[in-house]
């Protein structure tokens, strides 16, 4: 059996090697369509990874609450989102009292107008302006200083014009000068640099860039007295964040008087439930875009099972020698297999090439992404590859063993 098999894989390589430029137009739909499965795998490995680290960045036990629904999967706010009664300081405070709770801040916005920071002539548009509780590094892990120091609290309650810049902010106004003691303004108010952040990891690309510019909260309050759109993030004490969601959610129900019979007038999302959610829209879009790839996978099939039977026609005299000289209906079947398999499987060896030598290298030099082929995606490409050559290689490898030996030998 082995040396039948070995026999039929030689013949099968050497009618490759006749025909080079036959067989690689016919394998060509079937290296686009796994190139573009390993291609997909690849991309959404890559962004998965990007996507979980800027999710956990934040801290990993930590949970986020807000007026409005959040997550992933969330799109525009409904009527009745709209029309909650916003969050407020003392929900804040009250939260930081649970006994699972290991750290509450909160931060607001102003989003009705767009922010610049100006430092001389240079200028920063849209940046993220909020103000912040004095313990916001505290809380989030993505806030790390690469200069200076944070705000006090001394600072807030005296509500100081202090600032922290986001990386890209203080790179952008002064270059690779020192930013601590620099000057800046936002929105006619003008701010005294006391620290620069370090830019967070797991950004999901280049243009994503660290724009955040933040003040005390009060002094944010006093600047823009209409401004009510607070938000909290809550860190929980070690494996007991669990505990410290069910515990500023009975907190928020009793403090905005939510009847028991009705649904949460706010949103507690965790980092980990950001990530389940993440992972189902991937889950969907790898979905689609197996779909779209099977279409490539089945124009190879057929362009196989064509020239397939394209090279049954061709070699008819020689299926009848075959016949004649003893070779059995099975043992052309496997022949014929065997060239279809070898065909595909071809174009299955030379997409993970092209894939992985060629198409992941260049995306990881061109952006900040950094795919990687999985191992399923190489496995289920390679598979995949070889299916279609059994299944598109059937018919023909049937057609020439029906082929009577007599009648085949005639044949000019």
């Amino acid at each position: 059996m082995a040396q039948e098999v070995k026999e039929n894989l030689v013949l099968a390589l050497d009618t490759l090697r006749a025909h080079k430029m036959r067989s690689f137009l016919t394998i060509l739909g079937v290296i686009i369509g796994v190139s573009v499965l390993m291609l997909v795998g690849a991309l959404l490995k890559g962004f998965d990874q990007s996507v979980v680290d800027n999710i956990t960045s934040v801290g990993g036990d930590s949970a986020y609450i807000s007026r409005l629904n959040s997550g992933p999967t969330v799109t525009r706010p409904t009527k009745e989102q709209l029309q909650r009664k916003p969050l407020t300081i003392e929900d804040a405070e009250a939260i930081a009292q649970n006994p699972h709770v290991k750290a509450v801040t909160a931060w607001i916005g102003f989003w009705q107008v767009a922010h610049n920071v100006f430092y001389q002539t240079n200028e920063v548009d849209a940046v993220d302006f909020r103000g912040t509780f004095s313990n916001y590094p505290e809380v989030y892990a993505n806030a790390t200083m690469e200069q200076g120091r944070y705000f006090t609290e001394t600072e807030n309650e005296h509500r100081e014009k202090v600032t922290v810049l986001g990386h890209d902010v203080a790179k952008a106004l002064f270059a690779n000068l020192p930013a601590v003691d620099k000057e800046v303004r936002v929105d006619g108010s003008t701010f005294r640099v006391i620290g620069v952040l370090e830019r967070p990891k797991g950004n999901f690309g280049a243009n994503d860039e660290d724009r955040r510019t933040l003040i005390p909260i009060d002094t944010f309050m006093e600047i823009y007295p209409a401004a009510d759109e607070i938000s909290i993030r809550m860190q929980g004490l070690p494996n007991m964040l669990d505990q410290a969601v069910d515990e500023a959610r009975e907190t928020l129900r009793r403090r905005r008087r939510v009847p028991y019979d009705q649904p949460d007038n706010f949103s507690i999302q965790t980092a980990e439930e950001s990530v389940e959610q993440f992972h189902q829209i991937i889950g969907m879009v790898a979905l689609a875009m197996v779909v779209l790839s099977s279409i490539g996978l089945l124009i190879g099939g057929v362009g196989v099972m064509n020239i397939m039977l394209v090279s049954v026609t061709e070699r008819t005299r020689e299926i009848g020698v075959r016949k004649a000289i003893g070779a059995r209906r099975r043992d052309i079947v496997r022949q014929f297999l065997f060239e279809a398999v070898a065909l595909t499987g071809t174009g299955g060896i030379l997409a993970l090439i092209i894939t992985g030598g060629l198409i992941v290298p260049v995306i990881r030099w061109t952006t900040d992404m950094k795919p990687t082929i999985p191992l399923w995606a190489e496995i289920v490409g390679l598979a995949v590859s070889i299916t279609v050559g059994l299944v598109f290689g059937v018919w023909p490898a049937a057609r020439a063993s029906r082929l009577d030996p007599v009648e085949a030998l005639r044949y000019e």
